[in-house]
């Protein structure tokens, strides 16, 4: 699978904009087949940020979303900003 084709799309919400401000996580919806590393790999090379920690839930949905912790030299409002997320 190409990294393009792991990210569905990023994930907006209140809790989302908390996450992105306090925590330095990006809420993504993924493929449900993504695996933690898979997402990782994706999340490194699309957006040019170093990632370290990946954690996934399945929502009542049936989607997919993984929670992206980002490494301290990176920052994901600015991340969020330069996508026009923020």
């Amino acid at each position: 699978m190409r990294n393009e084709e792991v990210i569905i799309r990023i994930h907006m919400s209140e809790k989302a904009l908390q996450l992105i401000e306090e925590q330095n996580t990006l809420t993504l919806i993924v493929r449900r087949d993504a695996t933690k590393h898979q997402i990782k790999k994706a999340v490194e090379e699309i957006y040019g940020v170093k990632v370290d920690k990946v954690r996934t839930l399945i929502t009542p949905r049936g989607e997919k979303k993984a929670y992206v912790k980002l490494s301290k030299e990176y920052k994901a409002s600015e991340l969020a900003t330069r996508l026009g997320l923020i």
